[in-house]
């Protein structure tokens, strides 16, 4: 019979969180390529005597492994490509002032900073800054063979080599991931349609999630492309026709979930079809089994479908006729100068570049006046441990150590029993595909994946062999500690300026989301082009209810990340989690109430709409001026049969959560 542990023994919640691995699927090509990208250049090494510049070809590659993680082809250029770039220039860098004491920790340090405030720009930028510090950290601390380009060329080779491998099938498979991502958008819409009027509603809030991350993504990659081809792709038009048509079904998803009433199988199974079309490209006449609508909120949904599965179908979609739901992104150099001008005027930037500045400062100040074995490694863990958009600094460190530990007994196993040469590219072989399999799992499983890898490479450099274990070891105690005290302890950032600006912020557009659901705007004139006083433009309604589900999205992740942290942040996180919930359910019901006035429900009157918006700027008010949950008052009132009697019930309820307990 098993024993519980006693209480005082049971492990706290935001360890549990912390170990618990992530459920993904493994991406088996990326598998593959990673064990051809780095075994291929030890093996070449070795069969042309120059093992030493095998092994560095291979640790480039690793850097191209660990950035692999996109599915269209032209974002794997720019996930891999431009910051293997950035790597160059950090390794020649860093090797111009190796052996040169104080030159290397001003050079190091300033690098350290212009990583971490670039970090801030988007996912590409923040791996450039990550490959920039960790190359630059390799250089200054290792006596690189040959001249000073060839180290750069080799590694960069390597991680050209990963971005080969994975262009191969572009000739034959163009357009395909783009349009698995829109298709996978209609699956999960299928699945939100048949969680609708289900109770509880924690099946539909999940399938809601679900939605919201597809479309990102899908939206993402086709804006991408779309902004290299100024709308002259018909391919690419039509995606985005097709993912505009199926917002009006996830836009009456809310209104169904709202009746209580199950949709009949028939619907869903339809959107699947339509999936699978957009997955084939057909364009042929599709059949609709659809039944016959019963209400408002049947109705919307009959007619959503019937506009989504004609647009599906169409061989030629009008690119004059197409808004993007998002926007069009500017042009590059638009963007370019937009992202330069925000990381040079952002305190999040300065405040960012400078802890990571910090903490690598004091890391090679330390390893310069005191004997450290293999001291480069305190440098390389503080710069993956305090990435201020990899997560929290906490849960990272932690993750490390333990991660690091587990590696350092798989190293032990292969630098023991494993001979040196060609038994090294077998071993690799084998190892290297764990590191796209784990990566997934989370921090800790990728950090256990790369740690053999690293000392497998290191030994084919050095022959150091097992005495390579303990200096890893107490190297990344040492840079996990500094980066603890240097990196979180000693940067007091309190909830209410990490996240409670930006929920206070996404309540606020709530209220002028609100407003504008029923054809003006009563609130300032913002970013989407809302006129005081005006009609408002479907096409920019419908963006604001697009960015204010992203924004949540990204407000609920910043949140599940602080859920990993010991108190109080941890605590204070999970206060404050079902305020985010709450404000989606608003969002929901705006929508919902939207749809059924769109197909029959007589509208609210000005003072109805009026007096909820007026709420939910109070409730903003109240979230950024506290840091803890406040006493707040309800007063909503109103015709019972009102189709904003739903929506005044979420705000009721969000309020309620905001009130102390």
């Amino acid at each position: 019979m098993s024993r519980e542990f006693p209480i005082g023994l049971t492990p706290p919640d935001w360890l549990v969180r912390n170990l618990q691995p992530q459920q993904a699927p493994l991406n088996r090509p990326a598998i593959a390529r990673a064990a051809v990208a780095m075994a291929l250049p030890l093996a070449i090494g070795l069969a042309t005597g120059h093992t030493a510049y095998g092994a560095l070809a291979s640790m480039g590659a690793l850097s191209g492994v660990i950035g692999d993680t996109a599915d269209a082809y032209r974002m794997r250029i720019l996930n891999i490509a431009i910051p293997q770039f950035f790597g160059a220039v950090g390794v020649t860098l860093g090797a111009a002032v190796y052996g040169h004491g104080w030159y290397a920790v001003a050079t190091l340090t300033g690098i350290a900073l212009v990583s971490g405030m670039i970090s801030t720009i988007g996912a590409v930028a923040s791996v450039s800054g990550l490959l920039l510090l960790l190359n630059s950290v390799i250089g200054a601390g290792l006596p690189l063979p040959g001249a000073w380009w060839l180290a750069p060329l080799l590694m960069s080779g390597g991680g050209l080599l990963v971005l080969l491998l994975a262009l191969l099938a572009w000739p034959l498979r163009s357009g395909v991931p783009e349009r698995s991502a829109v298709a996978k958008t209609y699956r999960t819409v299928a699945d939100l349609l048949a969680t609708c009027g289900d109770d509880p509603t924690a099946g539909y809030d999940a399938a809601r999630q679900a939605v919201t991350q597809s479309l990102n993504q899908s939206y993402d990659l086709v804006l991408a492309r779309r902004a290299r081809h100024h709308g002259r792709s018909p391919e690419l038009t039509r995606l985005l026709a097709q993912l505009n048509a199926i917002t009006p079904v996830v836009e009456a998803a809310p209104a169904v979930h709202q009746s209580g009433q199950p949709l009949p199988p028939q619907i869903r199974e339809t959107v699947r079809h339509l999936a699978q079309a957009v997955e084939t490209g057909y364009t042929g006449p599709i059949g609709l089994a659809l039944p016959a609508p019963t209400g408002e909120t049947t109705r919307a949904i009959d007619h959503a479908l019937r506009h989504a599965a004609e647009v599906v179908t169409a061989p030629d979609v009008d690119p004059r006729g197409i808004d993007d739901r998002l926007g069009r992104p500017a042009a590059l150099r638009i963007r370019a100068a937009r992202a330069a001008r925000n990381v040079l005027l952002s305190s999040g930037s300065w405040r960012y570049g400078l802890r990571l500045a910090v903490c690598i400062g004091l890391a090679q100040i330390l390893v310069s006046t005191v004997p450290v074995a293999r001291s480069y490694w305190v440098a390389l863990t503080i710069t993956f441990v305090l990435k201020p958009d990899f997560g929290s600094v906490f849960s990272r460190a932690l993750l490390r150590a333990l991660g690091t530990v587990a590696g350092l007994v798989i190293a032990a196993a292969v630098l023991s029993a494993v001979p040196r040469g060609w038994w090294d590219v077998l071993v690799l072989l084998l190892l290297a595909p764990l590191i796209p399999a784990l990566t997934p799992r989370g921090y800790g499983y990728q950090t256990m994946a790369i740690t053999p890898v690293i000392l497998l490479l290191s030994d084919v450099l050095n022959h150091q062999g097992t005495a390579l274990l303990l200096p890893r070891l107490v190297d990344s105690l040492i840079g996990c500690g500094i980066a603890l005290v240097a990196g979180y302890l000693l940067w007091p950032e309190s909830w209410h300026t990490r996240v409670g600006d930006r929920l206070a912020e996404a309540v606020a557009d709530t209220a002028t989301y609100v407003e504008s659901a029923f054809g003006r705007s009563e609130g300032s004139e913002g970013s989407e082009g809302l006129v005081v006083g005006a009609e408002v433009d479907p096409a920019a309604r419908a963006r604001m209810r697009r960015r204010l589900y992203r924004d949540l999205s990204v407000i609920r992740t910043e949140f599940q990340r602080a859920l990993t942290e010991p108190p109080p942040t941890g605590r204070l996180a999970a206060g404050w989690l079902p305020l985010v919930v709450a404000v989606e359910r608003i969002v929901d019901a705006t929508t919902a109430a939207r749809v059924r006035v769109k197909h029959g429900a007589p509208a609210p009157s000005p003072a109805e709409v009026t007096q909820v918006a007026l709420q939910l700027r109070e409730l903003s008010k109240g979230v950024r001026e506290s840091e803890v949950l406040v006493e707040v008052r309800t007063d909503l009132t109103g015709p019972a049969e009102s189709v904003l009697e739903p929506l005044r019930q979420e705000v009721a309820a969000a309020r309620a959560i905001a009130s102390p307990h």
